[in-house]
Protein backbone atom coordinates (compact mmCIF):
# COMPACT_ATOMS: atom_id res chain seq x y z
CA UNK A 1 0.00 0.00 0.00
CA UNK A 2 1.39 3.28 -0.99
CA UNK A 3 1.87 6.17 1.52
CA UNK A 4 2.69 9.72 1.66
CA UNK A 5 2.60 9.84 5.46
CA UNK A 6 5.98 9.92 7.55
CA UNK A 7 6.12 7.45 10.18
CA UNK A 8 8.39 7.11 12.89
CA UNK A 9 9.15 5.64 16.44
CA UNK A 10 10.36 5.77 19.83
CA UNK A 11 14.05 3.97 19.38
CA UNK A 12 13.11 1.87 22.88
CA UNK A 13 10.13 0.18 20.63
CA UNK A 14 13.96 -1.72 19.80
CA UNK A 15 15.35 -2.57 23.30
CA UNK A 16 14.67 -5.79 25.40
CA UNK A 17 12.29 -4.86 27.69
CA UNK A 18 12.33 -5.88 31.81
CA UNK A 19 9.34 -6.12 33.98
CA UNK A 20 9.45 -6.86 38.15
CA UNK A 21 8.77 -10.90 37.05
CA UNK A 22 11.69 -11.22 34.12
CA UNK A 23 13.51 -8.77 35.82
CA UNK A 24 16.70 -9.72 33.43
CA UNK A 25 14.53 -9.36 30.50
CA UNK A 26 12.51 -10.56 27.73
CA UNK A 27 15.66 -10.93 25.46
CA UNK A 28 19.69 -10.01 24.81
CA UNK A 29 20.28 -6.86 26.24
CA UNK A 30 20.69 -4.09 22.82
CA UNK A 31 22.98 -1.22 22.23
CA UNK A 32 21.52 1.74 20.37
CA UNK A 33 23.33 1.21 17.35
CA UNK A 34 21.39 -2.32 17.06
CA UNK A 35 18.37 -0.70 18.29
CA UNK A 36 18.89 1.78 14.86
CA UNK A 37 19.72 -1.32 12.71
CA UNK A 38 16.63 -2.77 13.58
CA UNK A 39 15.04 0.54 12.89
CA UNK A 40 16.35 0.34 9.72
CA UNK A 41 14.53 -2.84 8.45
CA UNK A 42 10.59 -1.85 9.33
CA UNK A 43 9.02 -1.00 6.20
CA UNK A 44 8.08 3.16 5.64
CA UNK A 45 9.66 4.16 8.90
CA UNK A 46 11.92 6.87 8.31
CA UNK A 47 12.32 8.69 11.69
CA UNK A 48 13.25 8.01 15.62
CA UNK A 49 12.91 9.26 18.79
CA UNK A 50 15.67 8.64 20.87
CA UNK A 51 16.79 8.64 24.59
CA UNK A 52 19.42 10.35 26.15
CA UNK A 53 21.62 9.44 27.69
CA UNK A 54 22.16 7.10 25.10
CA UNK A 55 20.87 3.59 25.43
CA UNK A 56 23.28 0.48 25.70
CA UNK A 57 26.39 1.53 26.64
CA UNK A 58 28.64 4.20 25.73
CA UNK A 59 28.61 5.60 22.00
CA UNK A 60 29.80 8.13 20.29
CA UNK A 61 27.58 10.79 17.42
CA UNK A 62 29.53 10.07 15.18
CA UNK A 63 28.82 6.04 15.16
CA UNK A 64 24.99 7.16 15.53
CA UNK A 65 25.17 9.35 12.69
CA UNK A 66 26.87 6.56 10.76
CA UNK A 67 23.93 3.90 11.87
CA UNK A 68 21.46 6.41 11.01
CA UNK A 69 22.78 6.79 7.42
CA UNK A 70 23.13 3.56 6.26
CA UNK A 71 19.23 2.77 7.65
CA UNK A 72 17.76 5.64 5.56
CA UNK A 73 16.62 7.43 9.12
CA UNK A 74 16.86 10.17 10.82
CA UNK A 75 16.01 11.59 14.57
CA UNK A 76 12.60 13.67 15.30
CA UNK A 77 13.17 13.87 19.40
CA UNK A 78 15.78 13.06 21.88
CA UNK A 79 13.78 12.39 25.08
CA UNK A 80 16.24 12.93 28.54
CA UNK A 81 16.14 10.85 30.91
CA UNK A 82 14.29 12.61 33.92
CA UNK A 83 12.26 9.70 35.12
CA UNK A 84 15.34 7.36 36.31
CA UNK A 85 16.17 6.52 39.95
CA UNK A 86 17.84 9.92 40.22
CA UNK A 87 14.89 11.50 40.10
CA UNK A 88 12.37 9.40 42.22
CA UNK A 89 11.44 12.14 44.37
CA UNK A 90 10.66 14.59 41.17
CA UNK A 91 12.84 16.47 38.57
CA UNK A 92 11.72 19.76 37.93
CA UNK A 93 9.51 19.23 40.96
CA UNK A 94 12.26 17.29 43.69
CA UNK A 95 12.57 19.04 46.76
CA UNK A 96 16.19 19.03 46.62
CA UNK A 97 16.87 22.10 44.21
CA UNK A 98 20.42 20.71 43.52
CA UNK A 99 18.39 17.97 41.57
CA UNK A 100 16.26 20.21 40.01
CA UNK A 101 19.38 21.45 38.53
CA UNK A 102 20.54 18.68 37.67
CA UNK A 103 17.47 17.64 35.62
CA UNK A 104 17.91 21.18 33.90
CA UNK A 105 21.40 20.44 33.27
CA UNK A 106 20.42 16.83 31.65
CA UNK A 107 18.05 18.58 29.32
CA UNK A 108 20.12 20.99 28.47
CA UNK A 109 22.55 18.78 26.99
CA UNK A 110 19.69 16.92 25.02
CA UNK A 111 18.77 20.23 23.41
CA UNK A 112 22.13 20.34 22.19
CA UNK A 113 21.91 16.84 21.07
CA UNK A 114 18.67 17.83 18.92
CA UNK A 115 20.67 20.86 17.33
CA UNK A 116 23.17 18.00 16.26
CA UNK A 117 20.63 15.98 14.80
CA UNK A 118 18.53 18.81 13.66
CA UNK A 119 15.65 17.13 15.20
CA UNK A 120 12.23 18.72 15.64
CA UNK A 121 11.93 18.56 19.83
CA UNK A 122 13.12 17.66 23.33
CA UNK A 123 10.75 15.40 24.54
CA UNK A 124 9.83 16.10 28.15
CA UNK A 125 7.66 12.78 29.75
CA UNK A 126 8.36 14.10 33.60
CA UNK A 127 7.02 10.58 34.96
CA UNK A 128 8.33 11.21 38.45
CA UNK A 129 7.23 14.61 39.12
CA UNK A 130 4.17 14.23 40.82
CA UNK A 131 2.76 12.75 44.13
CA UNK A 132 1.45 9.32 45.88
CA UNK A 133 -0.31 9.99 48.93
CA UNK A 134 -2.50 12.93 50.50
CA UNK A 135 -0.66 15.51 52.28
CA UNK A 136 2.38 14.31 50.85
CA UNK A 137 3.30 17.58 48.50
CA UNK A 138 2.51 21.38 48.60
CA UNK A 139 0.19 21.59 45.84
CA UNK A 140 0.70 24.80 44.91
CA UNK A 141 4.65 25.08 45.29
CA UNK A 142 4.73 21.70 43.14
CA UNK A 143 2.39 23.35 40.15
CA UNK A 144 4.54 26.03 40.16
CA UNK A 145 8.07 23.95 40.25
CA UNK A 146 6.17 22.21 37.32
CA UNK A 147 5.88 25.02 35.58
CA UNK A 148 8.71 27.18 36.08
CA UNK A 149 11.12 24.11 35.23
CA UNK A 150 9.95 23.69 31.91
CA UNK A 151 9.65 27.52 30.96
CA UNK A 152 13.17 27.77 32.30
CA UNK A 153 14.05 25.47 29.67
CA UNK A 154 12.06 26.96 26.66
CA UNK A 155 13.48 30.51 27.86
CA UNK A 156 17.30 29.14 27.82
CA UNK A 157 16.62 27.46 24.47
CA UNK A 158 14.36 29.55 22.40
CA UNK A 159 15.73 28.09 19.32
CA UNK A 160 13.89 24.87 20.20
CA UNK A 161 10.76 22.94 20.78
CA UNK A 162 9.64 21.31 23.97
CA UNK A 163 7.10 19.13 24.27
CA UNK A 164 5.67 17.61 27.33
CA UNK A 165 3.98 14.06 26.78
CA UNK A 166 1.37 13.80 29.47
CA UNK A 167 -0.34 10.53 31.22
CA UNK A 168 -2.04 10.37 34.20
CA UNK A 169 0.12 8.46 36.38
CA UNK A 170 3.30 5.93 36.51
CA UNK A 171 5.83 5.79 38.44
CA UNK A 172 4.16 8.60 40.58
CA UNK A 173 0.31 7.61 41.67
CA UNK A 174 -0.32 11.41 40.44
CA UNK A 175 1.47 12.47 37.78
CA UNK A 176 1.87 16.44 37.95
CA UNK A 177 1.24 16.73 33.76
CA UNK A 178 -1.78 14.11 33.96
CA UNK A 179 -4.01 15.72 31.13
CA UNK A 180 -4.29 17.84 27.98
CA UNK A 181 -6.37 20.16 30.12
CA UNK A 182 -3.82 20.52 33.01
CA UNK A 183 -1.13 20.46 30.48
CA UNK A 184 -2.47 23.13 28.55
CA UNK A 185 -3.21 25.25 31.75
CA UNK A 186 0.27 24.78 32.68
CA UNK A 187 1.97 26.02 29.31
CA UNK A 188 -0.39 29.00 29.31
CA UNK A 189 0.72 29.72 32.73
CA UNK A 190 4.43 29.54 31.24
CA UNK A 191 4.05 32.07 28.52
CA UNK A 192 6.55 30.99 26.14
CA UNK A 193 5.74 29.74 22.53
CA UNK A 194 8.45 27.15 22.38
CA UNK A 195 6.52 24.92 24.64
CA UNK A 196 3.62 22.38 23.12
CA UNK A 197 2.30 18.79 23.69
CA UNK A 198 3.08 15.34 22.45
CA UNK A 199 -0.33 13.94 22.29
CA UNK A 200 -0.13 9.94 23.63
CA UNK A 201 -3.09 8.28 21.86
CA UNK A 202 -3.03 5.73 24.92
CA UNK A 203 -2.12 8.15 27.55
CA UNK A 204 -5.68 9.81 26.26
CA UNK A 205 -7.40 6.65 26.37
CA UNK A 206 -5.81 5.53 30.05
CA UNK A 207 -6.61 8.45 31.43
CA UNK A 208 -10.65 8.72 30.21
CA UNK A 209 -10.20 10.84 27.50
CA UNK A 210 -11.27 11.00 24.04
CA UNK A 211 -7.62 11.15 22.32
CA UNK A 212 -10.12 12.77 19.24
CA UNK A 213 -11.09 15.70 21.35
CA UNK A 214 -7.69 15.74 23.33
CA UNK A 215 -6.65 16.21 19.85
CA UNK A 216 -8.65 18.85 18.79
CA UNK A 217 -8.39 21.08 22.06
CA UNK A 218 -4.68 21.06 22.12
CA UNK A 219 -4.92 21.64 18.35
CA UNK A 220 -7.64 24.94 19.28
CA UNK A 221 -4.97 26.53 21.58
CA UNK A 222 -2.17 25.91 18.98
CA UNK A 223 -0.22 23.39 21.08
CA UNK A 224 -0.11 20.02 19.12
CA UNK A 225 3.79 19.50 18.40
CA UNK A 226 3.52 15.77 18.32
CA UNK A 227 1.73 12.77 18.80
CA UNK A 228 2.33 9.27 19.93
CA UNK A 229 0.12 5.90 18.94
CA UNK A 230 -0.28 2.56 20.40
CA UNK A 231 -3.13 0.96 21.94
CA UNK A 232 -4.52 -0.44 25.76
CA UNK A 233 -7.26 -2.12 27.86
CA UNK A 234 -7.82 1.86 29.52
CA UNK A 235 -6.80 -0.03 32.61
CA UNK A 236 -2.60 0.58 31.89
CA UNK A 237 -0.30 1.83 29.31
CA UNK A 238 -0.04 -1.56 27.76
CA UNK A 239 1.75 0.26 24.49
CA UNK A 240 -0.13 -2.19 22.69
CA UNK A 241 0.21 -2.51 18.87
CA UNK A 242 -1.72 0.74 17.37
CA UNK A 243 -5.07 -0.52 16.11
CA UNK A 244 -5.19 -3.86 18.15
CA UNK A 245 -8.12 -2.81 20.53
CA UNK A 246 -9.63 0.81 19.53
CA UNK A 247 -9.60 0.80 15.92
CA UNK A 248 -12.62 3.30 15.93
CA UNK A 249 -10.80 5.38 17.80
CA UNK A 250 -7.79 5.05 16.58
CA UNK A 251 -9.78 6.65 12.77
CA UNK A 252 -11.65 9.49 14.56
CA UNK A 253 -8.23 10.66 16.23
CA UNK A 254 -6.54 11.14 12.50
CA UNK A 255 -9.45 12.29 11.44
CA UNK A 256 -9.18 15.36 13.64
CA UNK A 257 -5.90 15.91 12.64
CA UNK A 258 -6.46 15.55 9.16
CA UNK A 259 -9.26 17.99 9.45
CA UNK A 260 -7.51 20.79 10.92
CA UNK A 261 -4.76 20.18 8.59
CA UNK A 262 -2.24 19.17 10.84
CA UNK A 263 0.66 17.46 9.66
CA UNK A 264 3.22 15.27 11.36
CA UNK A 265 5.10 12.11 11.86
CA UNK A 266 2.76 9.42 12.72
CA UNK A 267 5.05 8.00 15.43
CA UNK A 268 5.02 4.73 17.22
CA UNK A 269 5.18 4.18 21.05
CA UNK A 270 5.00 0.89 21.74
CA UNK A 271 6.49 -1.48 24.11
CA UNK A 272 6.83 -5.25 22.62
CA UNK A 273 7.62 -7.23 25.14
CA UNK A 274 7.30 -10.76 23.67
CA UNK A 275 6.58 -9.77 20.37
CA UNK A 276 9.24 -9.55 17.68
CA UNK A 277 9.68 -5.78 17.25
CA UNK A 278 10.45 -5.44 13.84
CA UNK A 279 6.98 -7.40 12.98
CA UNK A 280 5.00 -5.64 15.85
CA UNK A 281 6.15 -2.10 14.35
CA UNK A 282 5.31 -3.46 10.50
CA UNK A 283 1.91 -4.09 12.08
CA UNK A 284 0.95 -1.09 13.40
CA UNK A 285 2.37 1.02 10.18
CA UNK A 286 0.16 -1.56 8.23
CA UNK A 287 -2.84 -0.66 10.28
CA UNK A 288 -1.86 3.24 9.61
CA UNK A 289 -1.48 3.05 6.37
CA UNK A 290 -5.03 1.34 6.35
CA UNK A 291 -6.21 4.85 8.02
CA UNK A 292 -4.64 6.99 5.84
CA UNK A 293 -6.08 5.21 2.77
CA UNK A 294 -9.44 5.21 4.88
CA UNK A 295 -8.74 9.01 5.31
CA UNK A 296 -9.24 9.90 1.28
CA UNK A 297 -12.42 7.62 1.44
CA UNK A 298 -14.14 8.98 4.02
CA UNK A 299 -17.51 10.69 2.95
CA UNK A 300 -16.49 13.94 4.26
CA UNK A 301 -19.72 15.98 3.86
CA UNK A 302 -22.06 13.44 4.61
CA UNK A 303 -20.25 12.49 7.97
CA UNK A 304 -20.47 16.56 8.59
CA UNK A 305 -24.02 16.26 8.23
CA UNK A 306 -24.69 13.35 10.26
CA UNK A 307 -22.64 15.12 13.10
CA UNK A 308 -24.66 18.08 12.58
CA UNK A 309 -27.14 15.69 13.57
CA UNK A 310 -25.58 13.91 16.47
CA UNK A 311 -26.61 10.74 14.11
CA UNK A 312 -24.28 8.11 16.11
CA UNK A 313 -25.59 5.33 13.62
CA UNK A 314 -25.07 7.10 10.89
CA UNK A 315 -21.49 8.35 11.74
CA UNK A 316 -20.41 5.09 12.81
CA UNK A 317 -22.08 3.81 9.46
CA UNK A 318 -19.80 6.35 7.49
CA UNK A 319 -16.37 5.47 9.47
CA UNK A 320 -16.76 1.81 9.54
CA UNK A 321 -17.76 2.08 5.28
CA UNK A 322 -14.35 3.68 4.95
CA UNK A 323 -12.09 2.33 7.11
CA UNK A 324 -13.22 -1.90 6.68
CA UNK A 325 -15.16 -1.03 3.38
CA UNK A 326 -18.73 -2.42 2.65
Amino acid sequence: MTTKQRFGAGIWHFATYVDRYATDGYGPPRSLLEMIDLAGQVDDLSVVDINFPFPGGTVSLAEIDAALARNKLSVIGITPEIYTRQFAKGAFTNPDPGIRRLANDLCNEAAQVVRHFGADYVKLWPGQDGWDYPFQVDHKALWTHSIEGVAELAAQNPDLKFVIEYKPREPRVHMSYDSVARTLLGIERMGVPNVGILLDFGHALYGGESPADAAQLAIDHGRLFGMDVNDNMRGWDDDMIAGSVHPIELFEFFWTLRKNGWEGVWQLDQFPFREDCVAAANSAIGFLKRIEAALDRLDVEALRAAQARQDAVEALNLARKALFGD
